[in-house]
């Protein structure tokens, strides 16, 4: 990130703002689908979400990794974990939002951070910083607190939140790009997703053959909503610094928390306000502790390229100038 221009920085954090704006703006989208079922939704997603990837992939040329690919049965088996991850997080997703439960989907992206560290310790065997672990426990504290409230766990936010996570852990092993990864996670959906779609249609159910232009067309931009926010994150995530995008994270489900409630008129009782605090009480550790580590960080790599300087030049030195 060093070389990286200023100009380059700024295009960068743009991106990072559409990004995650569009992520954040979202729920706006999926109720104009409507009458399509969340199910019919979800699989014009995955088709479309191909479509618009493969013209992507065909206008930049990039083709050298799928052939790579279907040679790694392992990385192949994974990269289909992701597809059958990410298909369940989209479909609760978009379930929830149609269904009312904004604000509770919000929530799973609030704790998703919270879940990331915990599957790191569970499965990765990783050590937490003492301010980690006050940051897991009040995020525990806040889930005991929505149940309590809830009368139940909070399973959209909790379903969400696995999902997501699991999706990451999955797309970190793989190791491909943004635009790839998406590519190679709807090919192995697509079959599936158009199977069920001629299903519908051959039962006279689906809303695409009967809901006019103005849907089919809203349907079909399912791909475009899925695969230009990716696009925005791909450029940011190699123009910034992995702490702004970690802060930027943040700006969606904000979004979409105050959609919950602005927009669509969501109950907030004091109960789910209790929660929801001690979550941000949590992401406040978590952020704090991150943006404190990077400093200490950079302060030890400034100095260590410091120390290193003196000696360089008396070596470089002509033995008459000392």
């Amino acid at each position: 990130m060093a070389d990286i221009s200023k100009g380059e920085r700024r295009t960068g954090l743009l991106n990072g703002f559409a990004a995650y704006g569009m992520w954040g703006l979202v729920p706006l989208f999926w109720p104009l689908l409507k009458p399509a079922g969340s199910v019919e939704i979800l699989a014009h997603r995955m088709v479309w979400s191909l479509a618009f990837v493969a013209v992507a992939l065909v206008f930049v040329r990039r083709w050298a990794w799928a052939g790579e690919l279907l040679r790694q049965p392992r990385r192949l088996a994974l990269v289909g974990l992701a597809a059958a991850v990410i298909t369940v997080n989209w479909g609760v997703y978009i379930w929830a939002v149609n269904a009312g439960h904004v604000v509770e989907a919000s929530l799973g992206y609030f704790i998703n951070p919270l879940v990331t560290i915990a599957m790191g310790v569970l499965l990765l065997k990783e050590r937490l910083r003492p301010v980690q672990w006050v940051a897991v426990g009040v995020g525990f504290a806040a889930v005991l607190v929505l149940t309590i409230g809830y009368g139940q766990p909070p399973w959209i936010s909790l379903c969400l939140a696995f999902s997501f996570a699991t999706y990451g852990l999955v797309k970190k092993k793989v190791n491909l790009g943004g635009i790839e990864s998406l590519a190679a996670e709807t090919a192995i959906q697509f079959l599936p997703a158009l199977g069920y779609l001629l299903w519908l249609t051959a039962r006279g159910d689906s809303t695409f053959s009967t809901g006019g232009t103005g849907h089919s067309t809203l349907l079909a931009s399912t791909g475009i909503v899925t695969a230009l926010p990716l696009v925005c994150f791909g450029a940011a995530a190699i123009r910034v610094p992995l702490s702004t995008l970690g802060l930027l994270q943040y700006l969606a489900p904000v979004f979409q928390f105050l959609l919950g409630i602005l927009y669509f008129h969501e109950a907030m009782p004091p109960e789910r306000w209790a929660g929801f605090a001690l979550v941000w009480l949590a992401l406040s550790l978590l952020t704090w502790d991150a943006l404190r580590t990077a400093r200490r960080s950079a302060r030890a790599l400034a100095e260590l390229r410091d120390s290193r300087i003196p000696a360089s030049r008396e070596e470089d030195t002509p033995v008459g100038y000392k």
